[in-house]
């Protein structure tokens, strides 16, 4: 699956001015820029997004934080209390604080708020639950914002439309839209990435082949950046793979040095005889490492041969 952070960061980085206004349900949000969370003034997760914006004259910020599921370790509610609570010691402005969930089944639990019951030391933080599942899609994709038509997949469909027909009618107004090919390229690579969360390869796939967007989504900048991530995570994990094998080699030939050096001491064992051979062939670590405490328990040389025959 593609890295769903990527592509979220992305399509507000790019249009930060209708995730604003769409999260704020109002028209008259003016942005003014797209705050860097990866730097170190802000301790936050990639995923999240903060954008700092004009409304009724007066400096805010808009947070947004995409989920794909239900937030149990921390909950959602102290994560968000978290968030909201950093960004305002650190840029001392209102902040308006969403959460937008992209399955359909996530977020169903959570009530959008963070209450400390004590008295005298109450604390009560609220925020925006946004499941996309309940937005009706077809407004988002009639209007032809470009920044919020791949999230449409993931949206409610119009009354008695099959979830296929309206993701191949998602991609076929995404795909048709008079704008030039640069930007159609890139949301409709973030709409096919986003897909994944609800339909299945196949359905995707078919509707892909359907309307020929795949050379189109090549051109991608967007696309092209998940598909270097994608190699370098699959690099990183053959790393990861390597390094642990390698380790394994290194307790194998050990454990085995370790057998034979126990047989030599305690019976004499020369390194020409055929145990040696057949020790050195064994490739379970775990079975040599019981031919290890074998060799230290048994009485002589022979009975450490039943057991390796048995």
């Amino acid at each position: 699956m593609a890295d769903i952070d990527t592509i979220s960061k992305y399509l507000i980085q790019h249009y930060p001015d209708l995730f604003a206004c769409f999260t704020l349900a109002r028209d008259d949000v003016e942005v003014i820029e797209v705050i860097e969370t990866e730097q170190p003034t802000i301790r936050a997760r990639r995923s999240d997004s903060f954008i700092r914006v004009r409304i009724d004259g007066q400096e805010a910020l808009v947070h947004n934080e995409f989920q794909t599921a239900s937030s149990t370790n921390p909950p959602m509610p102290r994560r968000m209390a978290g968030y909201i609570g950093y960004a305002i010691e650190h840029h001392g402005l209102p902040i308006f604080s969403n959460v937008i969930y992209l399955r359909p089944n996530a977020g169903q639990n959570d009530l959008g708020y963070y209450i400390q019951e004590f008295p005298i030391y109450e604390i009560v933080i609220r925020y925006r639950v946004i499941r996309l599942i309940e937005i009706e899609g077809q407004p988002i994709l009639s209007t032809g914002h470009s920044g919020l038509i791949p999230f449409t997949p993931l949206m409610k469909p119009p009354e008695g439309m099959a979830s296929d027909a309206w993701l191949q009618q998602c991609i076929h107004t995404a795909r048709t839209r008079p704008i030039a090919r640069s930007p159609k390229a890139d949301y409709l690579a973030g709409m096919v990435a986003l897909s994944e969360l609800v339909y299945d390869s196949e359905t995707i796939s078919a509707v892909i082949f359907q309307e020929d967007i795949m050379d189109i989504i090549r051109e991608s900048s967007l696309f092209q950046s998940l598909t270097q991530q994608s190699r370098e995570e699959a690099r990183e994990e053959g790393i990861e793979q390597g390094i642990e094998q390698g380790i394994e080699q290194g307790e194998r030939s050990s454990t085995i040095a370790a057998i034979l050096e126990v047989l030599e001491i305690r019976f004499d064992m020369p390194e020409t005889h055929p145990l040696s051979t057949r020790i050195a062939a064994i490739d379970d670590l775990q079975y040599l490492k019981q031919l290890l405490r074998t060799a230290i328990q048994v009485p002589n040389i022979e009975a450490f041969q039943r057991v390796l025959d048995a």
